[in-house]
């Protein structure tokens, strides 16, 4: 190798699968368009959830706030997208993503993306259940099952 060559090496683990399904299913265009995209913004709506999305699914169990020291060292253009540096990943872009999605509605994003990528990979779709929440019930109901009592009998030990 001539003086002044060098090789670069960025690790993408398994991530580059993860970014790749991320890409084919559109997420990141999704994502920018149901947020909308702001010009002085260096990272668009769709590559902050797309790095967040890699992060913890890089196995990674840090703290939120040094996410961007996270992504030191993998190779984040490859992953996320061209231009992107881990130090645009800050708290506050992350944090004013996080809150445009809240209010454009997480079940409405859930449902496209879930569709997009059903339809991508051609799952075979019967039925639907379309409500992502979770039901709790906190009352007594009638049941035609048994009632079962468990009695528990204490008995005394003489020492």
């Amino acid at each position: 190798m001539k003086p002044g060559n060098c090789i670069e090496v960025e690790n993408i683990d398994h991530l580059g699968l993860i970014a790749g399904v991320i890409d084919e299913i559109g997420l990141v265009e999704q994502i920018n368009n149901l947020v909308g995209e702001h010009s002085p913004e260096k990272v668009s709506a769709g590559h902050a959830v797309k790095a967040m999305i890699l992060n913890r699914l890089g196995f990674s169990s840090g703290a939120l706030y040094i996410f961007p020291k996270y992504l030191i060292g993998k190779a984040c253009e490859h992953l996320i997208g061209t231009g992107i540096k881990p130090e645009y990943l800050n708290d506050e872009r992350r944090g004013r993503v996080m809150n445009k999605l809240y209010i454009k509605g997480l079940n409405q994003l859930f449902t496209n993306v879930a569709l997009s990528a059903a339809k991508k990979y051609k799952v075979e779709m019967k039925s639907s259940h379309l409500d992502s929440s979770s039901l709790h019930l906190y009352e007594k109901y009638e049941t035609k099952l048994p009632n079962v009592i468990v009695e528990k009998t204490v008995k005394d030990e003489i020492i």
